[in-house]
């Protein structure tokens, strides 16, 4: 057994935190080297930034932005992870956000979703600082067919397929002491199966969309080679379009699109 496999049977949740620390500087060397990733990287940025709420106050940030290339994008976003980062604006946990009440506009969790080890908890962190009708945009992995194989086959992190949603955290649970978790299959369990609805106290769904993309795939990610020229990514892409069309066979991402419409207590 792999020990990904073996973090995906025991729940993952062993790893220290700092695993994802020492992820996104490994990273950085894949994303200096690889112009299909930074490409396909750019085309998700442009596709959440077309659902960030439309109008109010508030700023735009977002958690766990790793190397911070979100801001190629959408440069007046502040970046923000657990671990301080000289190119990042801020330090920030999910489950203990320093923003005041009502302060954010729009939180965006890009591939950090399936990090959340207790999303309930973190959704009422989300719900005291997003103001009424800010929202919060995930971007996650999506379990389609080919979704479900891909990720299970060339990802390092468990699925999480078979293990409890947990949804709250524990009595006496400290955000700082948090270990690395992961299950990919989290945002497809709750938002497309229907897994829990207790989201819905304090937000609305106002965006779903399952995405193909093989373009990404195909980059390799940060591990993995790159498969194809530069020159292929247009033809690449188009067909990721059309494929998009049968999102229960060949999705591999999924956006959600929450918006905040509730009294935001604390769980």
């Amino acid at each position: 057994m792999t020990e990904s496999r073996e973090r995906e049977k025991s729940g993952g949740g062993t790893i220290p935190a700092s695993r994802h620390d020492r992820e996104i500087h490994e990273n950085m060397a894949a994303w200096r080297r690889k112009p299909a990733l930074r490409s396909a990287y750019r085309d998700f940025h442009r596709r959440l930034a077309k659902h960030l709420s439309p109008g109010g106050a508030g700023i735009t940030l977002e958690l766990g932005s790793g190397l911070g290339s979100i801001k190629e994008t959408l440069p007046e976003c502040v970046t923000s992870d657990i671990f301080p980062n000289p190119w990042l604006d801020r330090q920030e946990n999910a489950y203990a956000l320093s923003c005041e009440n009502g302060a954010v506009a729009n939180l965006i969790l890009f591939d950090v979703w399936h990090h959340l080890q207790y999303p309930g908890t973190a959704l009422a962190e989300f719900a005291r600082v997003v103001r009424p009708g800010g929202r919060v945009v995930i971007f996650d992995p999506d379990m389609s067919l080919t979704g479900r194989i891909l990720y299970r086959a060339f990802h390092h992190e468990p699925l999480g397929w078979d293990e409890p949603v947990t949804w709250t955290a524990p009595s006496g649970f400290d955000p700082a002491r948090a270990p690395y978790f992961a299950a990919q299959a989290s945002a497809y369990r709750i938002f497309v199966r229907g897994e829990n609805s207790e989201w819905r106290r304090d937000w609305s769904l106002a965006a779903r969309q399952r995405l193909t993309s093989f373009a990404y795939a195909a980059s390799g990610g940060f591990r993995g080679p790159q498969l194809y020229p530069p020159a292929l990514a247009g033809p690449i892409k188009a067909a990721d379009r059309l494929l998009s069309l049968l999102p229960a066979v060949f999705s591999h991402r999924i956006l959600i699109v929450l918006e905040r419409t509730g009294s935001g207590s604390r769980i």
